[in-house]
C-alpha cells in the first residue's frame, strides 16, 4: 500500500511526460503541418517579410523535419504490413 502511495505521483509524472512528448512529436513531425509551414515560409520570403538567409535556414530545418517525418511514416507502414502478414 505504501509503495502505491509513493509510486503513484511518479507514475503520473511519467505518463504526463510521455503525453507531452507524443504531442510535441506530432507537431514536429506531422507532414501536413510541415507542408503548411513551408508554404507560409515561402510566402513570407516572397513578400519580403524575411531575408533570404533566414529563409534558407528555416527551409533547411523544415525540409529535414519533413524527411524525418516521411521516414517515420514509412517505418510505421512497414510495421503495420509485417503485423498483417503475421510477422514479428
Amino acid at each position: 500500500m505504501l509503495h502505491k502511495l509513493v509510486s503513484a505521483p511518479i507514475n503520473l509524472v511519467i505518463k504526463i511526460g510521455e503525453k507531452v512528448k507524443e504531442e510535441a512529436d506530432k507537431e514536429l513531425y506531422d507532414l501536413p503541418t510541415i507542408q503548411q509551414k513551408l508554404i507560409q515560409l515561402q510566402m513570407m520570403y516572397e513578400l519580403g517579410d524575411i531575408s533570404e538567409d533566414a529563409y534558407k535556414v528555416k527551409e533547411e530545418e523544415l525540409l529535414l523535419r519533413y524527411k524525418v517525418a516521411k521516414r517515420m511514416e514509412l517505418e510505421q507502414w512497414e510495421q503495420m504490413t509485417k503485423r498483417k502478414e503475421g510477422g514479428p
